[in-house]
């Protein structure tokens, strides 16, 4: 009697409400701000990649802004769910993609962006099944690694010139873009071993559920009465 007041006394929030709260609301700002980096991005000059860089960065903050204030709020909503991976992967890879486009990248580069955007197109198609399937498939730390390593080269990618980087004592020319490069390489390196951690999970966690389901009609037959 309870639960049903409580559960009376708690309604279900409508797509139209969940797309109104802060926290996403927030995550559509993420996403619209993704054409003004690409923006900035094509101008090319170190004024505009210095402001493309600030706006990327102000993104990044958005990303956890939303996914804080949702716990706290307690807004976490299906559409919240679906919408924060979603803007993430469509900043990653449309910023890749564009600064490949720009010539900014070498053939390697080029090629580590097209595994990447396979690589994530693969595991979302890989997570829907999974969730068709009923299982939730958890993100390990080499998927953490490979998202920081490459939110990390896309903003190297993006200021893209050489500075002078001052150490007090001393100065040392830092060649940004071959910096960037190198940390876009390392990504990769993550986004294809994590990738083998999702499958793995996956098939882990199927075989897990026919296991079990096999059990259950095991022993459901064994207690069923003998005609």
């Amino acid at each position: 009697m309870g639960t049903k007041t409580k559960a009376a006394g708690k309604p279900r929030r409508t797509i139209r409400e969940d797309a109104i709260n802060l926290p996403n609301m927030l995550t559509f700002l993420r996403i619209l701000m993704i054409p003004l980096v690409l923006y900035l991005i094509a101008d090319g000059t170190p004024r505009s990649n210095f402001w493309a860089a600030i706006v990327y960065m102000l993104t990044a903050v958005t990303d956890f802004l939303d996914g804080w204030l949702a716990r706290r709020m307690g807004l976490i909503s299906v559409l919240g769910k679906f919408l924060d991976p979603l803007a993430d992967k469509l900043l990653v890879m449309a910023t890749l993609v564009w600064l490949a486009y720009l010539g900014r990248l070498p053939l390697l580069g080029v090629v580590a962006v097209i595994v990447m955007v396979g690589r994530e197109l693969s595991i979302t198609a890989l997570r829907t099944i999974a969730m068709s399937e009923g299982v939730v498939m958890a993100a390990g730390q080499g998927g953490k690694d490979k998202t920081a390593l490459q939110m990390s080269s896309i903003l190297l990618l993006i200021l893209y010139h050489p500075y002078d980087v001052n150490f007090f004592f001393f100065t040392v020319p830092v060649d940004l873009a071959q910096v960037g490069l190198w940390v876009l390489y390392l990504s990769v390196f993550f986004a294809i071993t994590s990738a083998g951690e999702y499958i793995k999970l996956f098939v882990e966690a199927v075989e897990a559920k026919e296991k079990r389901l096999a059990e259950e009609e095991e022993a459901a037959a064994g207690d069923a009465p003998n005609g």
